[in-house]
Protein backbone atom coordinates (compact mmCIF):
# COMPACT_ATOMS: atom_id res chain seq x y z
CA UNK A 1 0.00 0.00 0.00
CA UNK A 2 1.43 3.55 -0.98
CA UNK A 3 -0.48 6.44 1.04
CA UNK A 4 1.79 9.19 2.15
CA UNK A 5 -0.92 10.79 3.78
CA UNK A 6 -2.70 8.13 5.71
CA UNK A 7 -0.16 6.00 6.32
CA UNK A 8 2.02 6.99 9.46
CA UNK A 9 4.49 4.07 9.11
CA UNK A 10 6.38 3.63 5.23
CA UNK A 11 7.59 -0.37 5.14
CA UNK A 12 5.51 -1.58 7.99
CA UNK A 13 4.24 -5.02 8.05
CA UNK A 14 0.63 -6.30 8.57
CA UNK A 15 -0.22 -9.54 9.18
CA UNK A 16 -4.10 -9.98 9.49
CA UNK A 17 -5.52 -12.03 7.03
CA UNK A 18 -6.75 -10.37 3.25
CA UNK A 19 -7.93 -11.16 0.41
CA UNK A 20 -8.50 -9.73 -3.27
CA UNK A 21 -12.04 -8.77 -2.34
CA UNK A 22 -11.17 -6.66 0.54
CA UNK A 23 -9.34 -4.03 -1.95
CA UNK A 24 -12.46 -2.00 -3.48
CA UNK A 25 -13.66 -1.59 -0.03
CA UNK A 26 -10.15 -0.36 1.35
CA UNK A 27 -10.57 2.53 -1.23
CA UNK A 28 -13.58 3.10 -0.96
CA UNK A 29 -13.76 3.73 2.72
CA UNK A 30 -10.13 5.25 2.00
CA UNK A 31 -11.79 7.87 0.11
CA UNK A 32 -14.73 8.26 2.06
CA UNK A 33 -17.05 7.52 -0.64
CA UNK A 34 -20.51 4.88 -0.29
CA UNK A 35 -20.46 1.48 -1.64
CA UNK A 36 -22.37 1.87 -5.16
CA UNK A 37 -25.56 0.43 -5.15
CA UNK A 38 -26.48 0.66 -8.64
CA UNK A 39 -23.81 0.76 -11.66
CA UNK A 40 -25.57 2.12 -15.05
CA UNK A 41 -28.74 0.81 -14.04
CA UNK A 42 -27.74 -2.34 -13.05
CA UNK A 43 -28.63 -2.86 -8.98
CA UNK A 44 -25.50 -4.28 -7.16
CA UNK A 45 -24.90 -7.19 -4.74
CA UNK A 46 -23.36 -5.99 -1.59
CA UNK A 47 -19.44 -6.33 -1.32
CA UNK A 48 -18.33 -9.11 0.45
CA UNK A 49 -14.56 -8.20 1.33
CA UNK A 50 -13.60 -6.10 4.85
CA UNK A 51 -11.60 -3.02 4.00
CA UNK A 52 -8.18 -3.23 5.65
CA UNK A 53 -7.78 0.61 6.34
CA UNK A 54 -8.17 -0.43 9.66
CA UNK A 55 -4.59 -2.30 9.87
CA UNK A 56 -2.91 0.50 8.23
CA UNK A 57 -1.81 2.52 11.25
CA UNK A 58 -2.38 0.25 13.76
CA UNK A 59 0.01 -3.11 13.60
CA UNK A 60 -1.58 -5.13 16.29
CA UNK A 61 -5.32 -4.66 15.12
CA UNK A 62 -7.70 -7.70 15.72
CA UNK A 63 -7.93 -8.91 12.52
CA UNK A 64 -12.06 -8.25 10.94
CA UNK A 65 -11.38 -10.59 7.78
CA UNK A 66 -11.14 -13.61 9.45
CA UNK A 67 -13.14 -16.44 7.26
CA UNK A 68 -13.19 -16.65 3.83
CA UNK A 69 -14.26 -19.62 1.58
CA UNK A 70 -12.25 -20.67 -1.84
CA UNK A 71 -13.79 -22.77 -4.41
CA UNK A 72 -11.80 -22.88 -8.09
CA UNK A 73 -12.23 -25.91 -10.77
CA UNK A 74 -13.99 -28.09 -7.67
CA UNK A 75 -10.32 -27.51 -5.92
CA UNK A 76 -11.74 -25.87 -2.46
CA UNK A 77 -10.46 -24.07 0.76
CA UNK A 78 -10.85 -22.43 4.07
CA UNK A 79 -9.72 -20.12 5.91
CA UNK A 80 -10.93 -19.06 9.73
CA UNK A 81 -8.48 -17.01 12.46
CA UNK A 82 -5.19 -18.40 11.09
CA UNK A 83 -6.58 -22.17 10.12
CA UNK A 84 -6.51 -22.95 6.61
CA UNK A 85 -8.22 -26.46 5.31
CA UNK A 86 -7.54 -27.30 1.35
CA UNK A 87 -8.27 -30.33 -1.05
CA UNK A 88 -7.43 -30.30 -4.44
CA UNK A 89 -9.85 -31.79 -7.00
CA UNK A 90 -8.21 -31.41 -10.02
CA UNK A 91 -4.92 -29.57 -11.48
CA UNK A 92 -6.73 -26.39 -13.59
CA UNK A 93 -4.86 -26.78 -16.59
CA UNK A 94 -5.08 -30.43 -17.44
CA UNK A 95 -8.24 -29.54 -19.15
CA UNK A 96 -8.66 -33.31 -21.23
CA UNK A 97 -7.91 -36.84 -19.44
CA UNK A 98 -7.76 -38.67 -16.41
CA UNK A 99 -10.70 -39.59 -13.92
CA UNK A 100 -11.58 -37.36 -11.55
CA UNK A 101 -12.25 -38.21 -7.56
CA UNK A 102 -15.69 -38.12 -6.19
CA UNK A 103 -15.90 -34.73 -4.17
CA UNK A 104 -16.35 -37.12 -1.38
CA UNK A 105 -12.63 -38.96 -2.00
CA UNK A 106 -10.86 -35.64 -2.20
CA UNK A 107 -8.34 -35.24 0.75
CA UNK A 108 -8.45 -32.55 2.93
CA UNK A 109 -5.53 -31.34 4.66
CA UNK A 110 -4.69 -28.38 7.57
CA UNK A 111 -2.74 -26.17 8.53
CA UNK A 112 -1.80 -23.60 11.16
CA UNK A 113 -1.08 -19.80 10.56
CA UNK A 114 2.46 -20.13 11.12
CA UNK A 115 3.13 -22.51 8.48
CA UNK A 116 2.36 -19.94 5.54
CA UNK A 117 4.23 -22.68 3.38
CA UNK A 118 1.84 -25.07 4.06
CA UNK A 119 4.68 -27.55 4.68
CA UNK A 120 2.62 -29.67 7.77
CA UNK A 121 -0.30 -31.34 7.27
CA UNK A 122 -2.08 -31.16 10.92
CA UNK A 123 -5.18 -33.65 10.18
CA UNK A 124 -3.94 -36.58 12.21
CA UNK A 125 -3.29 -34.07 15.05
CA UNK A 126 -6.25 -32.01 15.31
CA UNK A 127 -8.87 -34.01 13.25
CA UNK A 128 -11.44 -31.79 15.26
CA UNK A 129 -10.40 -28.39 13.36
CA UNK A 130 -10.30 -30.22 10.61
CA UNK A 131 -13.99 -31.06 10.58
CA UNK A 132 -14.90 -27.64 12.16
CA UNK A 133 -13.52 -26.10 8.94
CA UNK A 134 -15.01 -28.81 6.85
CA UNK A 135 -18.57 -27.45 7.72
CA UNK A 136 -17.77 -23.64 7.61
CA UNK A 137 -16.81 -24.60 3.97
CA UNK A 138 -20.59 -25.98 3.16
CA UNK A 139 -21.82 -22.71 5.27
CA UNK A 140 -20.47 -20.38 2.94
CA UNK A 141 -20.32 -22.40 -0.12
CA UNK A 142 -24.19 -22.30 0.32
CA UNK A 143 -24.47 -19.00 1.28
CA UNK A 144 -22.23 -17.66 -1.80
CA UNK A 145 -24.21 -20.13 -4.51
CA UNK A 146 -21.06 -22.33 -5.11
CA UNK A 147 -23.15 -25.23 -4.53
CA UNK A 148 -24.12 -27.96 -6.05
CA UNK A 149 -20.28 -28.24 -7.36
CA UNK A 150 -19.76 -28.97 -11.41
CA UNK A 151 -16.34 -30.68 -12.37
CA UNK A 152 -17.30 -30.33 -15.83
CA UNK A 153 -15.44 -28.37 -17.79
CA UNK A 154 -15.79 -28.76 -21.66
CA UNK A 155 -19.62 -28.54 -20.99
CA UNK A 156 -19.23 -25.58 -18.78
CA UNK A 157 -16.97 -23.23 -20.97
CA UNK A 158 -17.95 -24.16 -24.66
CA UNK A 159 -21.46 -23.46 -24.97
CA UNK A 160 -22.23 -25.73 -28.03
CA UNK A 161 -21.22 -28.58 -26.00
CA UNK A 162 -23.77 -27.71 -23.00
CA UNK A 163 -26.66 -26.54 -25.39
CA UNK A 164 -26.78 -22.50 -24.44
CA UNK A 165 -26.83 -20.34 -27.27
CA UNK A 166 -24.02 -18.06 -28.51
CA UNK A 167 -23.42 -14.69 -29.00
CA UNK A 168 -21.64 -15.57 -32.27
CA UNK A 169 -22.45 -17.66 -35.51
CA UNK A 170 -20.76 -19.19 -38.38
CA UNK A 171 -17.47 -19.15 -39.35
CA UNK A 172 -16.32 -15.91 -40.52
CA UNK A 173 -15.53 -12.63 -38.84
CA UNK A 174 -14.55 -9.14 -39.59
CA UNK A 175 -13.30 -6.59 -37.13
CA UNK A 176 -11.99 -3.15 -37.79
CA UNK A 177 -9.47 -0.45 -36.30
CA UNK A 178 -10.45 0.59 -32.70
CA UNK A 179 -12.30 -2.38 -31.53
CA UNK A 180 -11.07 -3.85 -28.34
CA UNK A 181 -12.56 -5.47 -25.32
CA UNK A 182 -14.35 -7.82 -26.71
CA UNK A 183 -14.95 -10.95 -24.36
CA UNK A 184 -14.18 -14.25 -25.67
CA UNK A 185 -17.52 -15.19 -26.36
CA UNK A 186 -18.19 -12.34 -28.82
CA UNK A 187 -15.48 -13.85 -31.01
CA UNK A 188 -16.03 -17.16 -32.91
CA UNK A 189 -14.00 -19.80 -31.50
CA UNK A 190 -10.83 -20.90 -32.81
CA UNK A 191 -9.87 -23.79 -30.49
CA UNK A 192 -9.20 -27.15 -31.98
CA UNK A 193 -9.52 -26.10 -35.57
CA UNK A 194 -7.60 -24.73 -38.65
CA UNK A 195 -7.93 -20.58 -38.86
CA UNK A 196 -6.63 -17.86 -40.92
CA UNK A 197 -6.82 -14.17 -40.01
CA UNK A 198 -6.01 -11.96 -43.02
CA UNK A 199 -5.97 -7.89 -42.51
CA UNK A 200 -5.27 -5.49 -44.86
CA UNK A 201 -2.86 -2.73 -44.03
CA UNK A 202 -1.22 0.55 -45.02
CA UNK A 203 2.77 0.35 -43.84
CA UNK A 204 4.29 3.39 -43.76
CA UNK A 205 7.66 3.87 -45.02
CA UNK A 206 10.60 3.09 -42.44
CA UNK A 207 8.25 -0.23 -41.35
CA UNK A 208 5.87 -1.14 -39.11
CA UNK A 209 5.45 -2.14 -35.25
CA UNK A 210 2.20 -3.32 -33.23
CA UNK A 211 -0.56 -5.61 -32.91
CA UNK A 212 -2.83 -6.04 -35.66
CA UNK A 213 -5.04 -8.65 -33.64
CA UNK A 214 -4.26 -10.02 -30.26
CA UNK A 215 -6.87 -12.31 -28.49
CA UNK A 216 -6.40 -13.92 -24.44
CA UNK A 217 -3.08 -12.59 -22.42
CA UNK A 218 0.26 -13.84 -20.80
CA UNK A 219 -1.53 -16.93 -19.57
CA UNK A 220 -2.80 -18.13 -22.88
CA UNK A 221 -3.87 -16.67 -26.18
CA UNK A 222 -2.69 -16.01 -30.07
CA UNK A 223 -1.50 -12.33 -31.72
CA UNK A 224 -0.70 -11.80 -35.14
CA UNK A 225 1.67 -8.38 -35.28
CA UNK A 226 5.06 -6.91 -36.34
CA UNK A 227 8.40 -6.90 -34.94
CA UNK A 228 11.34 -5.23 -36.73
CA UNK A 229 9.29 -4.21 -39.72
CA UNK A 230 8.22 -7.70 -40.35
CA UNK A 231 4.96 -10.11 -39.31
CA UNK A 232 5.18 -12.35 -36.77
CA UNK A 233 2.46 -15.16 -35.15
CA UNK A 234 2.85 -16.40 -31.72
CA UNK A 235 0.35 -19.04 -29.76
CA UNK A 236 0.87 -19.02 -26.26
CA UNK A 237 -0.40 -22.08 -24.17
CA UNK A 238 -1.39 -21.25 -20.46
CA UNK A 239 1.65 -18.97 -20.45
CA UNK A 240 3.82 -22.18 -20.29
CA UNK A 241 4.80 -22.67 -23.95
CA UNK A 242 4.73 -20.23 -26.78
CA UNK A 243 5.11 -21.07 -30.83
CA UNK A 244 6.85 -17.73 -32.36
CA UNK A 245 6.37 -17.88 -36.20
CA UNK A 246 8.14 -14.61 -37.97
CA UNK A 247 8.39 -13.68 -42.25
CA UNK A 248 11.76 -13.85 -43.50
CA UNK A 249 11.04 -10.08 -44.70
CA UNK A 250 10.07 -7.20 -43.82
CA UNK A 251 6.45 -5.98 -44.78
CA UNK A 252 7.02 -3.48 -47.61
CA UNK A 253 5.64 -0.15 -47.67
CA UNK A 254 2.43 0.40 -48.96
CA UNK A 255 -0.97 -1.63 -48.80
CA UNK A 256 -0.53 -5.15 -48.59
CA UNK A 257 -2.72 -8.00 -46.95
CA UNK A 258 -0.98 -10.20 -44.16
CA UNK A 259 -2.27 -13.44 -43.66
CA UNK A 260 -2.02 -16.24 -40.96
CA UNK A 261 -2.93 -19.59 -41.76
CA UNK A 262 -3.27 -22.18 -39.09
CA UNK A 263 -3.65 -26.03 -40.19
CA UNK A 264 -4.58 -27.82 -37.20
CA UNK A 265 -3.75 -31.50 -37.01
CA UNK A 266 -6.99 -32.85 -35.94
CA UNK A 267 -7.38 -36.06 -34.26
CA UNK A 268 -8.72 -34.53 -30.75
CA UNK A 269 -8.54 -31.59 -28.29
CA UNK A 270 -5.88 -29.36 -27.53
CA UNK A 271 -3.23 -30.65 -31.02
CA UNK A 272 -0.96 -28.73 -32.54
CA UNK A 273 -0.68 -27.52 -35.99
CA UNK A 274 1.49 -25.44 -39.01
CA UNK A 275 1.45 -22.23 -39.17
CA UNK A 276 1.77 -20.50 -42.74
CA UNK A 277 2.66 -16.22 -43.19
CA UNK A 278 1.65 -14.52 -46.36
CA UNK A 279 1.79 -11.08 -47.74
CA UNK A 280 -0.37 -10.82 -50.91
CA UNK A 281 -0.96 -13.99 -51.26
CA UNK A 282 3.19 -15.11 -51.47
CA UNK A 283 4.71 -16.93 -48.52
CA UNK A 284 6.75 -15.55 -46.32
CA UNK A 285 6.97 -17.42 -43.78
CA UNK A 286 6.43 -20.74 -42.29
CA UNK A 287 6.46 -22.26 -38.41
CA UNK A 288 4.71 -25.16 -36.48
CA UNK A 289 2.62 -24.87 -32.97
CA UNK A 290 3.28 -28.14 -31.20
CA UNK A 291 0.00 -27.65 -28.58
CA UNK A 292 -3.09 -25.59 -28.41
CA UNK A 293 -5.77 -24.45 -25.57
CA UNK A 294 -9.05 -26.38 -25.62
CA UNK A 295 -11.50 -25.13 -24.06
CA UNK A 296 -10.57 -21.44 -22.82
CA UNK A 297 -8.10 -18.88 -22.87
CA UNK A 298 -8.91 -16.41 -20.46
CA UNK A 299 -12.04 -14.96 -17.78
CA UNK A 300 -10.91 -11.88 -17.93
CA UNK A 301 -8.69 -11.14 -21.26
CA UNK A 302 -9.89 -9.82 -24.04
CA UNK A 303 -9.52 -9.66 -28.45
CA UNK A 304 -8.31 -6.28 -29.58
CA UNK A 305 -7.56 -4.46 -32.70
CA UNK A 306 -4.77 -2.79 -33.82
CA UNK A 307 -3.34 -2.73 -30.03
CA UNK A 308 -3.13 -5.13 -26.15
CA UNK A 309 -5.52 -3.35 -23.54
CA UNK A 310 -4.47 -6.33 -20.99
CA UNK A 311 -1.51 -8.24 -20.14
CA UNK A 312 0.40 -9.58 -23.88
CA UNK A 313 0.20 -12.51 -25.47
CA UNK A 314 3.95 -12.06 -25.36
CA UNK A 315 6.77 -10.70 -24.16
CA UNK A 316 8.14 -9.40 -27.69
CA UNK A 317 6.25 -6.39 -26.46
CA UNK A 318 4.04 -4.45 -23.86
CA UNK A 319 0.86 -3.18 -23.70
CA UNK A 320 2.14 0.39 -23.82
CA UNK A 321 4.14 -0.17 -27.09
CA UNK A 322 1.57 -3.08 -28.62
CA UNK A 323 -0.41 -0.40 -30.82
CA UNK A 324 0.22 -0.43 -34.59
CA UNK A 325 2.40 2.19 -35.92
CA UNK A 326 0.51 2.20 -39.44
CA UNK A 327 -2.98 1.62 -40.65
CA UNK A 328 -5.13 -0.87 -40.31
CA UNK A 329 -8.22 -1.35 -43.18
CA UNK A 330 -9.68 -4.09 -41.51
CA UNK A 331 -8.96 -7.88 -39.90
CA UNK A 332 -11.13 -10.88 -41.16
CA UNK A 333 -10.88 -14.13 -38.69
CA UNK A 334 -12.17 -17.45 -40.81
CA UNK A 335 -12.48 -20.72 -39.54
CA UNK A 336 -11.48 -24.13 -41.05
CA UNK A 337 -10.92 -22.75 -44.63
CA UNK A 338 -8.51 -23.41 -46.97
CA UNK A 339 -8.82 -21.78 -50.53
CA UNK A 340 -5.40 -22.38 -51.48
CA UNK A 341 -5.70 -18.51 -52.73
CA UNK A 342 -4.25 -16.71 -49.29
CA UNK A 343 -5.66 -13.75 -50.73
CA UNK A 344 -8.85 -11.78 -50.37
CA UNK A 345 -9.75 -9.93 -53.52
CA UNK A 346 -10.94 -6.57 -52.99
CA UNK A 347 -13.60 -6.50 -55.68
CA UNK A 348 -14.98 -9.99 -54.41
CA UNK A 349 -15.40 -8.52 -51.10
CA UNK A 350 -17.05 -5.68 -52.23
CA UNK A 351 -19.33 -7.53 -54.56
CA UNK A 352 -20.34 -9.91 -51.45
CA UNK A 353 -20.58 -7.05 -49.56
CA UNK A 354 -23.19 -5.27 -52.01
CA UNK A 355 -25.12 -8.60 -52.44
CA UNK A 356 -25.66 -8.51 -48.79
CA UNK A 357 -27.41 -5.13 -48.24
Amino acid sequence: MHWPNGIEQPGGLRSQFSHVIDVAPTILEATGLPEPTMVNGVQQSPMEGTSMLYSFNEADAPERHDLQYFEMFANRGIYYKGWSAVTKHRTPWVMVGGKLPAFDDDVWELYDGTDYSQARNLVAERPEMLVKLQQLWLIEATKYNVLPMDDRTSERLVPEMAGRPTLIRGDSQLFFPGMGRLSENSVVSVKNKSFSVTAEVDVPDGGVEGVIIAQGGRFGGWCVYTKNGKAKFVYNVLGIQEFTTESDEPIPAGTHQIRMEFGYDGGGLAKGGDVTLYYDGTPVGTGRVGATQPMIFSADETTDIGYESGTTVTPDYTARDSRFTGKINWVQLDLGKDDHDHFIDPDERLRIAMARQ
